[in-house]
């Protein structure tokens, strides 16, 4: 059992920016962040390979950046210029490969007021 923490979620404005960061026991190949907003279906957000490849929903780019510590074992998703739309539980995932399912955080929850 892998078990990720996520950290960073909370209440912001909009316009405002926020950090979440994932700790994880140890680093996998993927990390990254997806988000699930009521009623709709979980959808990636942001994935960092070990070798730093990055890939984005178009939703986030621009705005959002993911970077990867692996000396802390911690993944983090930088968000600014918050939207309401961008209101959902936020969630780590940590992949071997492309085609795993992975490990999962429990989620946070990220709030944007108009």
């Amino acid at each position: 059992q892998v078990q990720l923490v996520e950290s960073g979620g909370g209440f912001v404005q909009t316009g405002g920016s926020m950090t979440l960061s994932c700790k994880a026991p140890y680093m996998f190949h993927l990390m990254g962040w997806y988000r699930q907003a009521p009623g709709k279906q979980r959808m990636l957000v942001a994935l960092i390979s070990s070798s730093g490849y990055t890939s984005y929903a178009d939703s986030a780019k621009g705005r959002f950046t993911v970077s990867r510590r692996d000396a802390e074992n911690t993944v983090l998703l930088q968000m600014n210029n918050l939207k309401p739309e961008d209101t959902a539980v936020y969630y780590c995932v940590a992949r071997a490969s492309p085609g795993d399912d992975g490990w999962w955080g429990q989620g946070t929850q990220v709030t944007v007021s108009q």
